[in-house]
């Protein structure tokens, strides 16, 4: 009995010192006013391992999270869902039955990029910005977070940003993150 208790306890506060992404929908995504931060939109679908493994290893990541509650607008959006979606003045049905699963608002945004996971970055007016798809572990995707959040994506190609990230960038980025 007193062994269980403690496993609980130390579940429980392992389990609350995760980061954690604050995650929005969609639609309050189109209704927010984020300033000068980037939406990133999540992708996922139900079935796909390859997100499950995102939430678990990469979304509890300290500097993953951080990056993404400070200078994104996280959005987390069902790929397969069946809401109605309204973004950048425009509306976005669900797939039709007998059709393809995927959502409409997924087809367009991701294009020939259908795959999942895949995050969608759109600047603060609501226009998109690039596609990332594909899974990819803390360290890979806070590089990725951080060309886009600081502006370094105006600055560098993505292979020579990420040839001097860990001894150029990430000292500045942890700096900022403080």
């Amino acid at each position: 009995m007193k062994k269980t208790l403690i496993i609980t306890i130390i579940s429980l506060l392992v389990g609350t010192a995760a980061a954690q992404v604050n995650w929005h929908t969609i639609s309050d995504a189109a209704q927010a006013k984020i300033g000068s931060r980037f939406y990133i939109v999540d992708f996922y679908t139900n079935w796909c391992g390859y997100c499950k493994k995102m939430d678990r290893q990469t979304f509890t990541d300290p500097t993953v999270a951080s990056i993404m509650n400070k200078y994104y607008y996280p959005v987390k959006f069902n790929a397969e869902g069946n809401e109605t979606v309204r973004w950048n003045g425009r509306v976005y049905p669900p797939a039709a039955a007998g059709q393809n699963k995927v959502h409409i608002f997924a087809q367009a945004t991701l294009g020939q990029r259908l795959g999942f996971p895949s995050f969608a970055i759109f600047r603060a007016d609501g226009t998109l910005l690039t596609v990332i798809p594909g899974f990819y572990p803390p360290k890979e995707f806070t590089a990725i977070l951080w060309y886009f959040a600081s502006g370094d994506n105006t600055k560098y190609s993505y292979d020579k940003y990420m040839q001097i990230f860990d001894n150029e960038i990430r000292p500045e980025m942890m700096k900022a993150l403080k």
